[in-house]
């Protein structure tokens, strides 16, 4: 493998084939003279990750099943190809690595992301996931190994950089911002039935179903707050959600003064991306500005949480802390999946979640071992309530 030039950045993706690596690829091939693609990795999509490969040539590829492997062999004539969780934390680990993009949402990226974390590498995290699942003992990792860990989702890559130079003691509270994505301002009724194409028809973000259908439930703001939590080291009462249409404002920082700092910017997720990468610089790019000459009105509003359980559940299960989170995580990917299959209602993912976690019992300071395995409870959990529900 060629020695990348000085001042280059060398870079593996983890989910190169979702919409987040995708974006990543076109960051990085929009500026060769700082960013090297040295490795990919993919999950199902091997046809892609065969076209990335052929159109970037990166020495390092990682597949996670040893079938889809050899289909990508098959397809490139690349006989070199690292498979499964092992070929995931060599690629995550490997020397000639410097930034590991985290853009798959699959619990599969915690182990990689924790062996590139104790490898001292710096981490551009899209996976709200994993920090969902392992906070606590992420937040400990990467300090204890003086790695940088960089948020690429939208809300968090804003607060971030509004908090660049700001002492925590200043902060009175961090607002998380969100669409309120495909249904919001329908009824309750309307809500409760939507149909898989209504929820999936975001008006703002062009993103993968599973987040998408997040959106529609606000669960997705839920698993932001507990995101912010473990990022900023932000209490829970110091995190607020607001529902913001225009989707123009993607951060809000109030410090004690009662000063507001604001992050706006076009919902382009390149921008994060590159700003991750580039860290602690800026670098000139040409992707389209945000005219505010045009923004005619910004509205905000607080979302109720009778309307949308999704984010009730994930703000109890943050309060309970420990393993809850692990849980409902698991839980609530299962029933959105079985809600994408058409096998249960948009209304009863909640009621799934629900149950899952009112049969377990959280365990405060997990360990990786304790995570992953409250991780395969809950789906399990959430799987044999799947056949209870009523079929759409």
């Amino acid at each position: 493998m060629a020695d990348a030039s000085p001042g280059v950045r060398r870079v593996a993706v983890l989910g190169s084939t979702g919409s987040i690596g995708r974006n990543t690829l076109e960051v990085i091939a929009s500026h060769p003279d700082r960013l090297q693609l040295v490795g990919i990795a993919g999950r199902s999509r091997v046809e892609v990750l065969a076209q990335q490969w052929q159109a970037c040539r990166p020495p390092l590829v990682a597949v996670w099943e040893d079938a889809r492997a050899q289909e990508f062999s098959r397809l490139t004539g690349l006989q070199e190809v690292l498979v499964g969780l092992e070929g995931l934390i060599t690629l995550a680990t490997h020397p000639n690595v410097d930034v590991v993009v985290v853009a798959s949402s699959g619990c599969h990226a915690l182990v990689p992301l924790v062996r590139a974390i104790q490898a001292g590498k710096r981490i551009a995290l899209a996976s709200k996931e994993l920090l969902v699942m392992a906070g606590e003992l992420i937040a400990r990792l990467v300090q204890e190994h003086g790695c940088a860990l960089i948020p690429i989702d939208s809300e968090h890559a804003g607060l971030f950089q509004c908090l660049q130079g700001v002492e925590r003691s200043q902060i009175e509270r961090l607002w998380i911002t969100g669409s309120g994505g495909p249904l919001w301002g329908k009824a309750g009724g309307a809500l409760q039935a939507a149909t898989r194409a209504e929820v999936l028809a975001h008006p703002k973000w062009r993103m993968g179903p599973k987040i998408t259908v997040d959106s529609a439930t606000l669960m997705n703001k839920g698993l932001e707050v507990i995101e912010a939590h473990w990022l900023f080291g932000m209490p829970l009462d110091r995190l607020h959600v607001v529902i913001h249409p225009e989707a123009a404002v993607h951060a809000l920082v109030q410090l004690v003064d009662g000063s507001l700092l604001a992050q706006l910017s076009p919902c382009d997720m390149r921008l994060p991306i590159q700003y991750a990468l580039s860290f602690p610089e800026r670098w000139g790019n040409s992707l389209p500005r945000l005219d505010v000459s045009r923004l005619s009105a910004l509205h905000f509003a607080q979302p109720d949480p009778a309307l949308f359980p999704c984010l009730r559940l994930a703000l109890q299960a943050a309060a309970t802390g420990g393993t809850a989170c692990a849980a409902l995580n698991g839980a609530n990917e299962v029933a959105v999946q079985a809600f994408l299959e058409d096998h249960i209602s948009l209304a009863e993912i909640p009621r799934i979640i629900a149950q899952t976690l009112e049969q377990h019992q959280a365990a405060a300071h997990p360990t990786l071992d304790e995570v992953l395995a409250v991780d395969a409870w809950a789906r399990q959990a959430a799987s044999e309530q799947i056949p209870q529900c009523s079929p759409r």
